[in-house]
């Protein structure tokens, strides 16, 4: 994102933000019904009941409700604010966890009718974080309206209080609703994604993304009212499950960040602070998002304040690693910046700071949609890295492989290699075994140096190697001696060309040699079955004596045997002939 994008959605955001903190006395409802804002406030102490606020309570009507600590909270609704001809019926406010909530409609003659109700009696429902109390008789003598709420667990449950004429008209809309729809079915298609990325490769970083988006669902059903469409839920789940979820989610998310960023893009101390700040936003204000009975007192501004040291923590972090370079941490700036600016005003409003209506939840919604999507696509930019990576490293591996099988020099196959391929070789009916030695190759290196040596070598390799062909496999074992297995009809003719071809191609590759580089060379021709039986240490001791016979028999030749397998015992076997040179 460039700094001039950045300045204008923050341009966009303030402004957006400063239109949302206009208070009003009566709001528009999408209905075209108005809702009715309480005109004073008060907190007491529990002894304190309808009598002594009707006579002389001690009545707040110029400043904005900034505690939720007290035993007691009251709201004052005037009847000025209504048309007595259509007076109000419900009262609704924020999902929030409270004790009781009694209502008072005082007539100008004194008379009063109250009605009381607990947390049960209180139905959530789907237009927005809110439940609804039906309001005792208001008649054209009404004057106002008194509400008592017992042990209040949250500032905006006083400040978002309203009026309403029709029961379940809230501050949301039905397209307020789908639009909200919209962005939970974009939080669900990253968690699937999430899972089949694990599936493949099971990276601590995507479990803790797909747990934090579970997190962010669960935020969105409960902390919108959404549920309520799907389940009637007891107000005390929502109001525990919303605040609870959020703690949770960010507290993972800084797990996140310790797994998901570079390794050296972050150091060992900023990991572990990250981590240790990740457990303390899931504990502690986790704890307070229970919103239990004997920690009302503190606990609103409690599950708030307790946020900052995540609040700290996450853009250190953050700026740290872009600092060094992390592209990683590019992702999650763009990501979590509306979601951080977002959940820093939604605090303001949680604690009393300032009045607005429920609907500015909505833009952390919104946020929280950006910020899942913009993070997958960051976990998928880092899989498809790790699998770069595999893929490279798999190569190098078989590469390394590849040249651990080979000889150096000559490019043919080393001892280890044909030792390992041996069996598979038999079974493919290579039944031919030879090695071959260079004659007088000592004299070679002692006359006309190694490099001329590891010429005539190279050039004995591509002689015997037989080009393209596929019943030939040659085989530097060291030094000068090699092994050739072939297979086929004619393998030992065929064997025996390459022998002979051998001189010629050294005298072409070696020109300053004075002297023909012949071969030598000892052959077995197997049965299949004699094949079966012998190893290749077997095979090779019995080829390398046949080799030993031919140069003692004056080199430049082949020797040559065939085992057969008998069955019963064999009659003498005659005495073998070397073959002639060429």
């Amino acid at each position: 994102m460039g700094s001039v994008g950045l300045s204008k959605y923050l341009a966009a955001a303030m402004a957006l933000l400063a239109a949302l903190l206009v208070p009003a006395a009566a709001i528009a409802h999408p209905s075209g019904e108005p809702s009715f804002a309480p005109t004073c406030h008060a907190s007491t102490d529990a002894e304190v009941g309808f009598p002594t606020m009707i006579e002389r309570g001690s009545w707040n009507c110029d400043e904005y409700v900034d505690d939720a600590g007290n035993p007691v909270s009251w709201l004052r609704f005037e009847s000025d604010a209504w048309n007595a001809d259509e007076p109000p019926r419900y009262f609704f406010t924020r999902i929030a966890r409270f004790e009781s909530i009694a209502f008072a409609a005082i007539d100008v003659d004194g008379d009063r009718r109250i009605e009381r109700y607990d947390a049960a009696d209180a139905e959530p429902f789907a237009a927005g974080p809110v439940f609804e109390l039906k309001l005792p008789q208001i008649t054209r003598d009404t004057r106002a309206v008194l509400v008592r709420i017992d042990r209040p667990h949250s500032v905006p449950m006083l400040t978002e209080a309203r009026l309403t004429r029709l029961s379940k008209d809230a501050d949301w809309s039905q397209t307020d609703m789908m639009l909200l729809s919209l962005v939970l079915g974009m939080l669900v298609l990253p968690l699937f994604f999430d899972i089949s990325f694990f599936v493949v490769l099971r990276e601590k970083f995507v479990a803790y993304h797909a747990a934090m988006v579970i997190s962010m669902i669960a935020y969105t059903l409960l902390g919108s009212g959404l549920i309520s469409a799907f389940v009637i839920l007891p107000l005390d789940v929502i109001a525990i499950g919303a605040p609870l979820s959020w703690a949770i989610g960010c507290g993972l998310a800084l797990l996140f960040f310790a797994a998901f960023i570079e390794p050296w893009a972050q150091s060992r101390l900023m990991r572990r602070m990250t981590v240790l700040v990740g457990i303390w936003t899931m504990a502690v204000p986790g704890f307070f998002a229970l919103q239990l009975h004997a920690t009302q007192p503190i606990d609103d501004a409690g599950y708030y304040l307790t946020f900052l040291p995540a609040i700290a923590t996450l853009p250190l972090c953050i700026v740290g690693a872009l600092w060094r370079g992390s592209l990683a941490a590019r992702f999650l700036a763009v990501a979590w910046l509306p979601v951080f600016l977002a959940g820093i005003e939604r605090s303001m409003r949680g604690m009393g700071v300032y009045v607005a209506s429920s609907t500015n939840d909505q833009i952390i919604y919104l946020a929280i949609a950006i910020e899942v999507i913009v993070i997958s696509l960051a976990v998928g930019s880092r899989l498809l890295a790790f699998r770069r990576e595999r893929d490279a490293a798999v190569n190098e591996s078989q590469m390394l492989e590849r040249l651990s099988a080979r000889d150096p020099l000559t490019g043919l196959m080393n001892r280890r290699a044909i030792e390992d391929r041996f069996a598979d070789l038999r079974q493919q009916g290579f039944h031919t075994f030879a090695v071959l030695d260079l004659d007088k190759f000592k004299d070679i290196n002692d006359r006309f140096g190694h490099q001329a040596g590891d010429r005539a070598l190279i050039a004995c390799a591509e002689a015997i190697r037989g080009g393209e062909e596929r019943d030939i496999v040659a085989v530097r074992l060291g030094g000068e001696e090699f092994v050739i297995l072939l297979r086929g009809a004619d393998a030992r003719q065929r064997a025996e060309k390459l022998r002979q071809a051998v001189p010629v191609r050294i005298a072409r590759e070696v020109e300053e040699l004075d002297r023909v580089v012949t071969a030598s060379m000892g052959l077995l021709e197997l049965a299949q079955d004699t094949n079966a039986m012998m190893s290749f240490d077997e095979l090779y001791a019995r080829a390398d004596k046949l080799l030993y016979e031919a140069k003692a028999g004056g080199r430049d030749r082949t020797n040559y045997e065939r085992l057969e397998v008998f069955h019963r015992p064999p009659a003498p076997r005659p005495r073998i002939v070397p073959s002639a040179a060429a």
